[in-house]
């Protein structure tokens, strides 16, 4: 296959599988919370909201683009995405994947909703910090890429603050809009075993759809990330670059990069500032024969898309930068063909196969169908004192839906990677809080979700970065 030896083609199945498996838990890991609240509202039975959900999951990763997942493998030292020793490129995706399985099946097994996102971007930053303490590194920690890992990161902080809040201010609304009768419908308990009220039932089903819907197209594209990732470090000559797109497409977008930057007026600029122009300077010479040519060696795709990441880092810093005296359309327009995933330049490296993608929607939704039990008994009865009513469960699941949706895309130009887990819970305590205060919140599971929450990053870290010395110790 593509002319590999026998050791390198098993490791490449073996990192595949890996990225399934570690898709396959996230699934019944990250999922069940879509599936929580119309189990327990007894909206669906579970074995339908399952298979609905894994379903639904499907089509979002489907339908989700791979902008979200770029962002993550871009945490990643430029070094480390373009290092042309195929050895060195699996023993940072071991490190990733290992790291990540491990700890979300333990936070699974003990029932602790813990993120999916969160471990990996864990064990995204530890490989990094794994490489900065080898010999050949001179950058050190300034090798990661510390202003993606602050972006990334605030997202998921964000998350689980907006969740509670938004749940907390959308039970008020409704207490206050709805008509008496109809309040007593949605916000006392249910009657065990008893279906709601059709539009009630419908609403939750909506709801549960629509969290499921955004999972995927938030949490699968992490998983198309590492697919590629993997891809693209074993065969960067197949897959470091969209080879169904004409190279011709680069002129005009590098040519509007040339006509900004050359704008800049390089005399107000500090020393660093200066460096990240010439970068973008030099890239840009090393690609003009290419553009000129209206071709490219396949040996050479691994250093055009260095040329271009680095084009696109050094565009993004200089548009943040207060020394960089450009117009707004200006900034604006740079981001666009420089910057922005899936477009511009970035359109040549964020890309996914469809049998990458659909890979991914199976592991995602066959994993939906399994395991979920344990997270969705600590939703539906371990956050909250009370049983979990109608107007509950809707609140919970519309706040959460709305912020993973927003995060995958929904906003134009911004595609971040959010917890499902974190968006719903969060919305669930918030809803909790909502109906009977703070005391109707079980302390002990709050405190086991905040200490997950807590040591996740930290463990993930520590686990990736080891691994990932190890790894390069055995494989050279």
């Amino acid at each position: 296959m593509f002319g590999l030896e026998t050791g390198v083609f098993v490791l490449l199945v073996f990192c595949l599988l890996a990225a399934c498996a570690f898709e396959f838990i996230n699934g019944f890991h990250d999922t069940a919370n879509a599936v929580a609240t119309v189990i327990y509202t007894n909206s669906l039975q579970p074995t339908q909201a399952v298979v609905w959900s894994g379903i639904v999951n499907f089509i979002g990763v489907i339908t989700g683009g791979v902008g979200v997942g770029m962002s993550i493998v871009n945490l990643l030292p430029v070094e480390l995405l373009i290092d042309q020793n195929v050895y060195h490129s699996i023993a940072m995706v071991l490190a990733l994947l290992f790291s990540a399985i491990i700890w979300n099946f333990g936070t699974w097994y003990f029932g602790l909703p813990a993120s999916s996102s969160h471990t990996l971007i864990g064990a995204i930053i530890g490989v990094g910090l794994g490489y900065a303490l080898l010999p050949e590194n001179t950058a050190g920690v300034a090798a990661v890429n510390w202003d993606k890992v602050k972006e990334v990161f605030s997202a998921l902080l964000l998350s689980p603050l907006i969740g509670f809040s938004l749940a907390i201010v959308l039970m008020f609304t409704l207490r206050r809009t709805l008509s008496k009768q109809i309040r007593k419908q949605i916000f006392d308990e249910p009657t065990p075993g008893q279906t709601p009220p059709g539009w009630i039932r419908i609403l939750l089903i909506i709801t549960c759809t629509l969290v499921s819907f955004f999972h995927g197209r938030n949490d699968g594209q992490k998983g198309i990330g590492l697919v590629m990732l993997i891809l693209i470090g074993i065969l960067p000559t197949v897959f470091a670059l969209d080879t169904n797109l004409d190279i011709a497409q680069l002129k005009p977008d590098m040519a509007k990069i040339q006509q900004i930057t050359a704008r800049i007026d390089t005399t107000q600029l500090s020393a660093v500032d200066i460096e990240r122009l010439q970068a973008i300077n030099t890239s840009m010479a090393n690609l003009a024969p290419v553009i000129a040519a209206n071709t490219y060696k396949k040996e050479d795709a691994l250093l055009m898309r260095k040329a271009l990441l680095t084009i696109s880092s050094n565009s993004k810093k200089l548009i943040a930068s207060d020394a960089v005296k450009l117009s707004e359309a200006d900034k604006a327009e740079l981001k666009s063909v420089a910057v922005v995933e899936e477009k511009g330049i970035r359109k040549f490296t964020d890309h996914a196969p469809f049998w990458v993608i659909l890979m991914i929607s199976l592991s995602l939704g066959f994993g939906t169908m399994i395991g979920w039990k344990r997270i969705v008994v600590t939703v539906g009865e371990k956050i909250g004192k009370s049983h979990l009513t109608y107007a509950q469960g809707a609140s919970a699941e519309l706040v959460a839906a709305a912020t993973i949706g927003l995060a995958s895309g929904l906003i134009p130009d911004f595609k971040a990677p959010v917890s499902t887990t974190h968006a719903l819970s969060s919305g669930i305590a918030g809803a909790m809080v909502a109906s009977k205060g703070i005391k109707n919140l079980q302390a002990k599971t709050i405190q086991s979700i905040l200490l997950a929450w807590v040591l996740t990053l930290p463990m993930a870290i520590l686990l990736s970065a080891t691994l990932f010395l190890l790894f390069r110790w055995l494989l050279g």
